[in-house]
């Protein structure tokens, strides 16, 4: 007697293009725990590994990833999921101008309906002037291919061009960015602006809207920017809208932040399983 399999649903997918960060606060490590909690298929293509020094004041350690081990990667799971089916991409930590022109061509010959690009523009354990050359790569390559845009408040001045020093200054580069790109737009203010609350601009072509919570302590937690643009990417991979994904990845990090990791670093760390709790 044959036995029939029960026909399976497959679940939202969501790629994530980014580096390993050891710890497991930030980077890929993060991406791939914020997709799982909100009911998206991860995958990973790893860009390059990054590991903080405890010996050197927990300094990043950076090696990037050979350009033809990255292309492979995303061979490999492209060609495992079809374009239908994998529609989501959350591209992090690129490192080098070669790993961007690497993931640049992959993106351009697939066209991911989605591409949420978190525009990671500093790693302290470059040298400046690569930094920069990375930089200016990932504005002229991966900026025009993104779908939406989640720019910190250094990220913002910088892709911008403006001085973010007040909410309206950020609404003012949000609206800036999404006229450069043409990509919906999630600019973080989080506590580096003065007030009670802290507060990220959405921009889209339908409009703006100010996304606020409460400050939860006066510091920055490790990974909050990358699970922030992972929780977009794993909604949009769900059907959401632009707006819904922002808003729900705004929820998704402010409980993570409250339920903040604590260890040997001197920043802590955050919780994709907040809200959980």
């Amino acid at each position: 007697m044959t036995q029939t399999l029960p026909q399976t649903t497959r679940p939202p997918m969501t790629l994530t293009i980014a580096g390993s960060e050891a710890t497991g606060g930030a980077g890929a490590q993060a991406d791939l725990k914020t997709f799982q909690e909100l009911g998206s298929f991860g995958m990973i293509a790893l860009t390059c590994i990054v590991s903080f020094d405890p010996k050197d004041d927990w300094n990043h350690r950076f090696v990037p990833v050979e350009p033809q081990v990255i292309a492979d990667q995303i061979e490999a799971i492209f060609g495992d999921y079809d374009a239908e089916a994998l529609d989501t991409v959350k591209l992090g930590m690129m490192g080098t101008p070669t790993t961007i022109s690497t993931v640049s061509e992959a993106l351009a010959a697939r066209r991911p309906r989605h591409v949420v690009l978190d525009p990671v523009l500093i790693c302290k354990g470059q040298e400046p002037g690569h930094a920069l050359d990375t930089d200016n790569a990932l504005k002229s390559e991966l900026l025009p291919q993104a779908t939406f845009v989640t720019p910190n408040h250094f990220e913002a001045e910088q892709l911008s061009g403006m001085t973010v020093r007040s909410l309206e200054d950020l609404t003012a580069a949000a609206h800036e960015i999404h006229r450069i790109s043409g990509a919906a737009v999630l600019a973080k203010g989080g506590v580096r602006l003065e007030g009670p609350d802290a507060v990220d601009v959405f921009v889209d072509g339908d409009g703006a809207e100010v996304l606020r919570s409460p400050k939860i302590g006066e510091h920055a937690v490790s990974g909050a920017g990358c699970s922030l643009a992972a929780a977009v990417a794993a909604e949009l991979s769900k059907g959401a809208t632009p707006l819904e994904a922002a808003r729900r990845a705004k929820e998704f990090v402010t409980a993570g932040i409250r339920q903040r990791v604590a260890g040997g670093t001197p920043f802590d760390a955050l919780w994709q399983g907040g809200l959980r709790d």
